[in-house]
């Protein structure tokens, strides 16, 4: 006699949808193709060096790291690829070889690997490992001392830096269209915000990422932001300014909607996205970092089973 019980299997959908795993890859990485356009205009041959050694490298240990373990080869599929590109524009223009392979090491193995591989993962790999780094060598991440000699059109300070120092008033002059076209000190790839919203349209356009978490996250920064700065103008400044400044963009279409640390149903996907936004202002307005961002994401990424399952009843 069969068993009434009830069995329930998650976490990932099992609709295949057609697309491979290389597919979704390779998309990943053309959406990028302007936010690195940008870093090269913006700082040049260094940031060219930075993401050739990020991306060299990462691939590099995913091939070593398969072979010892003796799985299969993986390298073709582009994943290692996307987390060493990833991970290489959240870096300064300036980020020494050894902090940048070290970086990738962490985010191939710790990130990923220790998990099984891709698809097994609980965390964005990217962005842990830049908060490893970050915690690490902070000194090495401190955008406004790292890119003091760069020769920018603009006031070379990494704006949410100045709003921590100084508040809202040196801050106030900074258009936020400069900021939306990248004149801002920041990583090599997340300072244009133009050009990481095409390429977020892109991956949307082709199904690759779900709206529901990137407006749902940048939702979630414009309203927290809203309140703070209706609730004291003279200490916190608008949510436009949130959005454009840091890493909210980059957070939002590139880090957030990774496929194996976000949800995959439509409210776990609204809910996970604005928690990732609210708390970004939570760690910027009266946490101990400038940006948020990157810390922020790790935690939805932690709460994301929990999230996931919430789900209307089935009807029987």
């Amino acid at each position: 006699m069969l068993s009434s019980r009830q069995y329930i299997v998650s976490h990932a959908p099992f609709w295949h949808n057609g697309t491979a795993v290389h597919h979704r890859n390779y998309n990943w990485l053309l959406a990028l193709l302007p936010a690195v356009a940008a870093g090269l205009t913006y700082f040049g041959v260094p940031a060219l060096g930075v993401i050739c050694l990020a991306v060299s490298s990462a691939i590099f240990w995913e091939w070593l790291i398969t072979t010892v373990a003796r799985r299969p080869v993986t390298v073709g599929d582009g994943n290692a690829a996307l987390v060493g590109l990833i991970f290489g524009l959240l870096l300064p223009a300036t980020a020494p070889w050894w902090l940048v392979i070290t970086g990738t090491f962490i985010a191939i193995l710790i990130g990923q690997q220790v998990f099984g591989g891709i698809g097994g993962n609980p965390f964005n790999p990217a962005a842990l490992a830049w908060a490893i780094i970050f915690l690490s060598w902070k000194t090495f991440l401190d955008f406004d001392s790292m890119l003091v000699n760069y020769s920018f059109n603009f006031a070379p300070y990494h704006p949410l830096v100045a709003l921590k120092a100084f508040g809202p008033q040196a801050v106030a002059r900074i258009p936020l269209g400069d900021l939306f076209l990248g004149k801002q000190v920041g990583g090599i790839g997340t300072t244009c915000g133009l050009a990481l919203v095409l390429g977020g349209i892109w991956l949307m356009a082709r199904g690759i990422v779900r709206w529901e978490i990137p407006l749902s996250f940048l939702a979630g920064v414009f309203v927290s932001a809203f309140i703070f700065h209706v609730a004291a103008p003279e200490s916190f400044s608008g949510p436009l300014f949130h959005i454009m400044a840091g890493y909210t963009l980059f957070g939002a279409f590139f880090l957030a909607p990774e496929d194996s640390s976000s949800p995959v149903n439509f409210l776990p996907m609204l809910i996970y996205g604005a928690t990732g936004g609210i708390m970004t202002i939570l760690i910027r307005n009266i946490g101990a970092y400038p940006d948020g961002v990157i810390f922020a994401i790790l935690v939805i990424n932690l709460i994301n089973p929990l999230i996931d399952k919430i789900r209307p009843k089935r009807v029987n």
